[in-house]
Formats: C-alpha cells, structure tokens, sequence
C-alpha cells in the first residue's frame, strides 16, 4: 500500500462519508469539511433510500428531452424547468441534449450496472457488522405500470435488463399483487427486479458517521469553504470561514454545490441541483413490504420500519431550497391514482421534505483526479443514484487516493470531461 496521506474531504454527504470511512479504513489521516452543522438535512437524508442495479440507464437518455418538454408546462408533472436565463442553465441544457443518445446509453449501462453491484455488496459488508442496523431489506423492487402501454415499455427495458446480466422478471396484476399482498395496488402489471434493495436513509448515514468516528475521522461542522490557496498545479490550504486546512489531498464532495466551490478553482464541472421532494407517513393505511416506483408518475415508494417514504419530482430550479406546494400535490395525486386505499386525508399535517440532487448533464457522476490539480480529486454528481452508489464511490476514491488502479474502470466519470 501507498504511504498514508492527510486528506481533506469537502461535503458530508453519503459520497463524503462514504470516502471518509474507505480512506481512514487505509490508515489515511481525514478531516471532513461540511458547511452545515451535524443535524444537517441535504438529500442523502430524505431520499427514497433504494439501491437499485435496475437504474443502468442515465437520466440524459433518448426520448427525456421531448419528455421533458412536454411536461415542463404542467407544474405538478414529474420534471420541471423553472424559466430563468442562466447561461449555466442554458449550457447544461446543451450538453443534456447532446448526451441523449442510444451509444451513450449503451456505453454507460454496463459501467452503472457494475457500480450498483458492487455498491450493494458494500452495503451488505457494512450492515453484517455488529451493531450496525439501517433496515436493509433485500427482497427487490416492482416497477409498477398504470397503463397497457407503461408495462409493454417497461417490458422492452427488462429485456435489455436481462441481456445485461441485471434480473427482471415481467409480471401481470394478479402475479405482482400476490408478491406484494401487504398493499392494494391498481395497475396493469409490474416487472420485478429481485437485486435491487431498499434501507433507512438517516440510520445508514448514522452508521457511517459513526465508522467514520471510531476509525478516527476528524469533523468540523459549520466550516463554508471560502477559497483555496493554491500554488502551480498543488492545492496548499482549502479557506473557510474558520481559518485555513492544508492536507495532502482534497477530495470536492459538494453534491449541488460542487460547481460553485470548484469555480475557486477555475475548474468546470456542469451540474443542476434537480430538487426532489418526498412525503414520509408515519402510520400509512397499508405498508408495503417491497419498495417500488410508479413508472408513469416517476415516484418512488419505500417501507422504512413502520413508515412509508413517498417521493418523486425533479425540478430544475437553481440552488433554492423551497418547496412549491403544486409538486408536493403532484406527488400525492399521483400516489392515490397506483394506491386506491390510500386517500388525500392520509397526508395530511406530513411535513414534506426537500433536496437538491447533484445533476451532471451526461447522467454520470464525476468522479476521479482532475488534471489541473495533482492533489485534488471530485466524487460528486450521482443525480438520483447518490446513495445506491455511496459506498462503491467511496472505496474507489480510497484506491484512487490510495496509488491503487481503481477496481472498476472509471474513464466515463472523469471529472474533466468538459473542462
């Protein structure tokens, strides 16, 4: 093994700790930078909390453009636009476009199919330690389909599922009512994928906080990165509100505000923050015993102990964190319509929770060494798949930092692709 290094790492997100827990598991000397305090809340907290092999497909794929369009003119559609003029915006756009193409879908699918893999067996490491239990659940995932024509779609992509090595199976009604007997559901039928899986969100960040603690990881909360100090092609100190950091390494893990932190830097690294919302019932009417997604309405329903998480929306709207009450509605609408024993009412006084998930224009996460800094390196812009790819992120960051070849070859996630 390399020489143990002192690493800096900015952002204490999932793919922050993740790389934390890796890094300092090598005997690495890490302090963690987060501009929040402990009770922080961004998205690796309220998210849907799903591990999903089922996802090889990026966002930016063929057919999401005219999609898009279409709905970006009804508010409670599952993707939202905000008019504004931002040259960022505008050239993200650009690249989106660009990006959705069959050959770039095709060459992503195997690398994301083997990052949720191996992700997943990161999590199954993690949860067979002692005294480490966040409700992972590996029974798989339904992808429900409304409509005749959802399910003859999402049968093609199951398929192709197959043919990747990822399982699937197509079901009708009847056959995935009985999988799931614990909640009514209204549809024409679902394909289950039985390797995705589903866990708490905040009792795996809770987990990983507290690894990274016993392993030695230094935190310093409330610390907003202000600038660098840089010198030739080193990074010599990371600037903040509360005095200067130096270490050997600088590991960017900014989820959506990765792009303004690097810009310090004269580094680009195009992301939207894409806001998602979810609802979480306390006592819901009936409890699922497997997470799913609606595949028309874009949500995504998840058991989490006694509760059920429901979320969806992705709305492009900047660095703002409010929550527009019309998506909000969109979601519940849209749940009633898959769930008839679920009714308005049953959402009432449920407090609903926003983030804002780190988009790259291509779908893929940066992650890497850039060339302009030989001491820097970025984990960041997993979109919708931050947690699912968590842990995965964060070894391949620790063998990157540690001198090793990455396990996985990464050259699609590099992060100077558009620099």
């Amino acid at each position: 093994m390399a020489k143990e290094k002192s690493l800096i790492i900015i952002g204490g997100g999932v793919i922050g700790l993740s790389t934390a827990y890796y890094c300092a598991q090598r005997g690495h000397e890490v302090t963690l930078l987060d501009r929040e305090g402990p009770a922080r809340d961004g998205c690796s907290f309220g998210n849907a909390g799903m591990i999903v092999p089922s996802h090889f497909v990026p966002l930016a794929a063929p057919g999401m453009v005219a999609l898009g369009l279409k709905w970006m003119w009804n508010p409670e559609s599952p993707f939202y636009i905000k008019p504004r003029f931002d040259s960022g915006l505008i050239d993200w756009a650009f690249k989106f476009w660009q990006a959705s193409t069959t050959a770039r879908v095709e060459g992503a699918a195997p690398l994301l199919r083997d990052l949720h893999f191996a992700s997943r067996a990161c999590f199954e490491e993690v949860s067979a330690l002692p005294g480490n239990d966040f409700g992972l659940t590996t029974r798989g995932l339904l992808m429900l389909c409304k409509t005749q024509h959802g399910l003859d779609d999402e049968a093609k992509f199951a398929s192709r599922a197959n043919a990747l090595g990822v399982p699937a199976q197509v079901l009708d009604a009847k056959t995935a009512g009985a999988l799931d007997p614990a909640i009514t559901m209204d549809i024409a039928g679902a394909v289950f994928f039985p390797k995705d899986a589903h866990l708490t969100p905040t009792r795996f960040m809770a987990v990983l906080l507290s690894l990274c603690e016993t392993a030695g990881v230094r935190f310093e909360w409330n610390t907003e990165v202000k600038g660098f100090a840089c010198e030739g092609n080193q990074i010599k100190a990371v600037r903040t509100a509360r005095g200067d950091f130096t270490a050997d390494e600088i590991i960017l893990s900014g989820g959506a505000w990765s792009p303004v932190i690097a810009r310090d830097l004269g580094l680009r690294i195009p992301i939207q923050a894409g806001k998602g919302y979810t609802l979480t019932l306390p006592k819901p009417p009936q409890l699922p015993q497997l997470c799913s997604i609606c595949t028309e309405a874009r949500l995504a329903v998840t058991p989490m102990g006694s509760a059920l998480r429901i979320g969806g929306t992705m709305e492009i709207a900047g660095l703002n964190e409010d929550i527009n009450p019309v998506r909000v509605r969109g979601i519940i609408k849209s749940a009633l319509q898959y769930f008839p024993a679920f009714k308005e009412s049953d959402f009432d006084g449920v407090q609903p929770w926003r983030g804002l998930r780190p988009c790259s224009p291509d779908g893929l996460p940066y992650v890497g060494r850039t060339a302009k800094f030989a001491n820097l390196s970025v984990a960041t812009g997993h979109a919708m798949m931050g947690l699912s790819l968590g842990p995965i992120t964060g070894k391949l960051m620790a063998q990157i930092l540690s001198g090793e070849t990455p396990s996985i070859n990464l050259a699609l996630l590099n992060p100077d692709r558009y620099a």
